[in-house]
């Protein structure tokens, strides 16, 4: 957007939040940040849930990103009905409230978890190709939930044409894997670095991909798009992939094996899907920089892979006490 303007941003104490709101003010855009936590990009703390507080929040913006939700991280710790009160009605609040006001868009943040079940193949199966045209299968209520505040978004935008784009975002968290079994195998940053291959993303290319979605969304109207780092497999890897992954990538990328051994790191033995952002850098003009092969590059320059901008907003939390490996807030 050229010119500045006021957007509203939900979950503003968060990972993508607060870097939005640090970029957006950075571009002199006039930003309210609204959160359940206080932090210093919150400017209204409260709730989505809360009607009133929306409908002020809403009062005199032209732009939403709705990052604030309930994650997978809260699976565990709160119940179905959080989840559809936060994700679903929360976000119904915000598309109603915007409509009422004249928002000429809404940013929806959702996430690749939408897609549940359908990312794991029968054993024996080629890994899967995830594109938008890939139907969800809920793994739980997170997916559920997210699922249903997308068909929202595309209700709203139906029946009152409000424009609005769903970005699907993969993982981009700094926090450790959630699995046991990973974490006792591989250092932290080396399962980051593998992830980057098929399911995660820097948060600067997550921002990126939210400022082009702002700028397009007018013109565009409606669209779900993937944000994952740019994969360097196609379609003839998927059997490849999923049996041997180290023999595919020695092929495409023949120094990656010195690196990795110089810090005591393994690749995955294999993959079982890979994330495909062709929409959203054809249709946005999204140019995701933090892909394996820049990771490679910065790390045979002894340098940290991840962006500046992600190493600042650093780990965030999402509990108000331990749940073991998810951080306290």
């Amino acid at each position: 957007m050229d010119q500045a303007v006021r957007i509203l941003v939900t979950g503003s104490s968060g990972h993508l939040g607060e870097a939005m709101t640090r970029v957006l003010r950075d571009q002199g855009h006039e930003i309210t940040g609204l959160d359940v936590l206080a932090s210093p990009q919150t400017t209204v703390v409260g709730s989505i849930v809360d009607r009133r507080t929306v409908q002020r929040c809403v009062a005199g913006v032209d732009a939403i990103v709705h990052a604030a939700t309930l994650h997978k991280p809260h699976v565990g710790s709160h119940g179905r009905v959080d989840f559809v009160e936060t994700n679903i009605a929360g976000t119904l609040n915000l598309l109603e409230e915007a409509v009422a006001a004249g928002v000429s868009r809404f940013i929806f943040t959702s996430t690749t978890s939408a897609f549940g079940r359908a990312l794991t193949p029968a054993p024996g199966e080629p890994a899967a190709w995830i594109t938008e045209e890939v139907v969800p299968v809920p793994r739980n209520i997170y997916g559920a939930t997210k699922t249903a505040a997308e068909d929202l978004c595309q209700l709203t935008w139906q029946d009152h044409g409000l424009p609005c784009l769903i970005l699907r975002t993969s993982r981009f968290f700094p926090e450790p894997d959630d699995r046991d079994d990973i974490r006792k195998t591989y250092d932290d940053l080396n399962i980051k670095i593998n992830e980057l291959l098929y399911r995660r993303v820097d948060l600067e290319d997550v921002v990126t991909a939210h400022l082009l979605a702002l700028e397009k969304a007018p013109s565009i109207g409606f669209g779900r798009y993937v944000i994952s780092a740019t994969t360097p497999f196609t379609r003839d890897d998927l059997t490849n992939i999923r049996s041997d992954l180290p023999a595919v990538i020695e092929l495409r990328f023949p120094d990656y094996e010195q690196l990795y051994a110089a810090r005591g790191w393994r690749m995955f033995p294999s993959i079982e899907r890979v994330y495909v952002n062709e929409r959203a850098r054809r249709e946005l003009g999204w140019v995701p920089r933090y892909d394996f092969a820049h990771a490679l590059e910065r790390l045979g320059n002894n340098e940290d892979p991840r962006s500046e901008l992600a190493r600042s907003i650093g780990a965030k939390g999402y509990h108000a006490a331990s749940t073991g490996v998810y951080t306290v807030r």
